[in-house]
């Protein structure tokens, strides 16, 4: 099988580095944390793909595709130079619900020779038996990825993944919950953003009918990332409707996909022992006649199916590795954050003290700036999410707060008084005057004293502003709730930053909850304290603002009677009420009314007046020494050093012991550091040396984008403008320099002081403007 000439390009040192580098993060178990960049073949059973394979690799796979396959299988082509041997190296990349011993007897299945006839199948059965999969007994399916890396002057530089077939109907030799199983694992692959999908559909049948469609078009609604692949069509009659309508969906004009389509012819049982070179030949001699010979020779055929697929794979690893190195610092930041959660291992009882104690000196220190207002630190992060803002303890109290003294001025009456009733409904709180004034002279008359006729009961004023206060008991317990709920998220958001999750539940249980459980008894007594001054006690105020209320109310009452007296009278002037002595007694009369109505009048204004004193008194205090004293100002002394020095050994081995837990969850942090740490460096090695930009042609799979003014690609405004060679973007520019290259964030290409392109010197170019094949 020779190389194909348009494969020459692909076989650089800059494209084999950068596959290598890829294989190389995939082969130590990267994408376990981080999505990488993949072609992933998906297809029904018996649509063809270990044809496929086979002629892409040259090696014989199994030919039936069933439900034994119940892995993962990797395969990796690297082309190793015109005069290197042909090499197979198979493995098993264990998956992460292996124990440790499983896992060693795993990684120990090693082949390292070509197998004979080139028959990968053997290995395939052999590595089922040491998997446990697909006999008796054994497991439906597994994690574990078969790994096959074949190397040679023939391979193409490709890797792959093949998943099992899917199916829906159960036979002998599967269930319908296999079938479950099968479709699970192939959509957890289809799922990745990073990867490509290569659907393969079998012209043997009906193309709605096949359930990888199905799938391709709900996971990737847009076809952004699918490259559809018709296999067997030498099994469609010359010149029926089915043949037409395959060639038209190879010409991507039924269903559309941004990569196209492609075909190829598969070996049939007649010529299932044809070498290589005769399965090709009999491959171009079949597209070479009727409908097909009117398809380009870049979408059909195996030869130019290799060549796509590189082109394919490698535009998507330059795409996408800005985000894989954005998410590999990511996993890098959060594995660092729960391992100093963890901290050092805790076997002595010093090293568990001197945990707690680094512990309290952290929470003390964040609860003292939240309190404050003094957001700095990163735990707080952004105050525009949620997440940031409830962190932000003075923010969410002070608002709270704010809502309380207005629930108060609003709602804080059992009654509100009026002149006249707003609507027919009114509420079930309004209460006109004169009609309060008919239950207030009731009240008086029943609570009458030693008092002179005319005048009234002073106690009266009491008793009134109670009634009217009966709300505030409510809205006190109400907000005060609202207020520790908040603290009490705020500490358990605080103790998890610093502590891992198992200390985080004994110091609650142990310590911190049981401390804030009293603060909110506190609280509670303070909240009663506070009321009982208002519910049981007299109203007793030295605030002049009660008075000048009173006088303010009785003008504006009087104001108001003598308006309404000269409205009646008609258009007067002073004169006439000076020589009108009528007028004037009229007017003298409608301001002096009856002596109880007085007196009834009197008692609810000086009610109203005390009302709003106790009102800002109330609201105050509540603040002040409820929220304030009684809560917030103890929350730093929750759990400091001081505490920790007084804590007895029992009790610091029970809170900061390590579990079997925590050591588990340590180990795998180190382990995902590690790897994540490797990943890391075996990129920054790859992108030492290659800052350039890369012309590259434009992919035969691509949509035409015409070059604009500015050199930087553009959507084509037309139809069937031939793309230009393009000035393809390349992550290597900035990452050696240590400039972050991230999602949305805006690079300077050119690093080196030498001079850019005439055509790349407007400026930075950001990911929303590079080129996306």
């Amino acid at each position: 099988m020779a190389l194909h000439p348009m494969a020459a390009s692909l076989q650089s040192k800059d494209y084999r580095a950068l596959m290598d580098v890829i294989d190389k993060l995939r082969s130590k178990g990267i994408n376990r944390y981080v999505h990488l960049p993949q072609i992933v073949v998906c297809g029904d059973q018996s649509s063809g793909k270990s044809s496929v394979l086979q002629a892409i690799s040259g090696m014989s796979f199994p030919a039936k595709d069933n439900i034994c396959t119940r892995f993962a299988t990797e395969l990796i082509l690297r082309y190793s130079g015109e005069s290197a041997e042909e090499r197979c190296n198979v493995s098993i990349i264990p998956g992460r619900d292996r124990l440790a011993e499983e896992r060693a007897r795993l990684e120990k299945f090693l082949h390292s020779s070509i197998p004979d006839h080139n028959d990968i199948g053997a290995l395939i059965d052999e590595a089922k038996e040491v998997l446990g999969v697909g006999g008796s007994g054994g497991r439906t399916f597994c994690e574990d990825i078969l790994r096959i890396e074949l190397s040679g002057p023939t391979q193409p530089h490709l890797t792959i993944v093949d998943l099992p077939g899917l199916f829906r109907a159960g036979n002998k030799d599967q269930s319908s919950e296999d079938a479950k199983v099968v479709q699970s694992l192939v959509r957890s692959y289809m799922k990745n953003p990073r990867s490509v999908i290569l659907a393969v559909v079998s012209a043997q049948s009906n193309f709605a009918l096949q359930e990888v469609t199905q799938l391709a078009r709900e996971i990737d609604r847009h076809g952004a990332r699918t490259l559809g692949l018709i296999t067997k069509p030498d099994t469609l009659d010359v010149g029926s409707n089915s043949e037409r309508d395959y060639f038209n969906m190879a010409q991507n004009k039924d269903v559309e996909f941004r990569l196209g389509w492609h075909v190829v012819r598969n070996r049939d049982f007649k010529t299932r022992n044809a070498t290589n070179q005769e399965r090709d030949q009999m491959e171009a001699e079949f597209f070479d006649q009727g409908v097909w010979a009117g398809l380009p020779r870049s979408q059909k055929g195996s030869a130019s199916l290799r060549t796509r697929l590189s082109e394919v794979l490698k535009d998507q690893i330059l795409n996408q590795l800005p985000e894989v190195l954005d998410e590999i610092q990511n996993g890098l930041d959060d594995c660092s954050r729960s391992l100093e959660k963890l901290g050092a291992p805790r076997t002595a009882l010093a090293d568990q003290r001197r945990y707690l104690l680094t512990a309290s000196r952290q929470f003390s220190t964040l609860v003292s700036e939240a309190i404050d207002g003094v957001y700095r630190d990163k735990f707080f992060g952004n105050a525009r999410d949620e997440e940031g803002y409830h962190k932000r303890l003075r923010a969410v109290v002070q608002n709270t707060l704010t809502e309380f003294s207005h629930e108060m001025r609003i709602h804080g009456q059992a009654r509100k008084i009026v002149e006249t009733a707003s609507s027919p409904g009114g509420g079930s709180r309004e209460v006109t005057r004169a009609a309060y004034m008919k239950e207030v002279k009731s009240l008086m008359s029943r609570t009458r004293g030693c008092e002179l006729p005319g005048t009234y009961n002073p106690l009266v004023i009491g008793e009134l502003f109670r009634e009217q206060c009966v709300p505030w008991k409510g809205l006190l317990n109400n907000f005060s709730g609202k207020v520790y709920k908040a603290v009490e998220s705020t500490l358990n958001c605080m103790l998890a930053h610093v502590v891992d999750e198992d200390t985080k539940r004994k110091l609650w249980e142990e310590l911190i909850g049981q401390a804030l459980n009293q603060l909110q008894s506190q609280l509670k007594d303070k909240i009663t304290e506070l009321l009982r001054l208002h519910e049981d006690g007299h109203p007793i105020t030295y605030n002049h603002y009660l008075t000048e209320t009173v006088q303010e109310i009785r003008r504006k009452r009087m104001r108001d009677s003598i308006m309404s007296s000269l409205k009646k009278a008609g258009g007067v002037t002073a004169t006439h009420i000076l020589s009108n002595d009528p007028l004037v007694d009229q007017i003298v009369a409608e301001v002096g009314r009856d002596m109880e109505v007085q007196a009834c009048s009197d008692a609810i204004d000086w009610m109203e007046a005390y009302y709003k004193v106790a009102l800002k008194r109330v609201t105050d205090d509540f603040s002040t020494l409820g929220i304030e004293e009684s809560l917030i100002s103890h929350l730093p002394k929750l759990f400091t050093p001081e505490i920790v020095f007084d804590l007895g050994d029992e009790m610091v081995k029970g809170i900061a012991g390590e579990s079997a837990e925590s050591a588990e969850q340590r180990r795998l942090l180190t382990e995902k550091m590690e790897i994540l740490t490797s990943g890391m460096a075996e990129l920054r090695r790859l992108c030492k040396g290659h800052q350039r930009i890369s012309e590259v042609d434009t992919p035969r799979s691509s949509p035409p984008f015409p070059a604009s003014e500015e050199g930087i690609p553009s959507p084509a405004s037309e139809e069937g403008i031939p793309p230009p060679p393009l000035k393809k973007w390349s992550p290597f520019l900035a990452f050696d320099e240590g400039i972050e290259i991230s999602a949305g964030t805006t690079v300077d290409p050119w690093l080196d002081p030498g001079q850019p392109p005439s055509e790349f010197r407007q400026g930075p170019i950001s990911k929303s403007r590079r080129h996306r094949p």
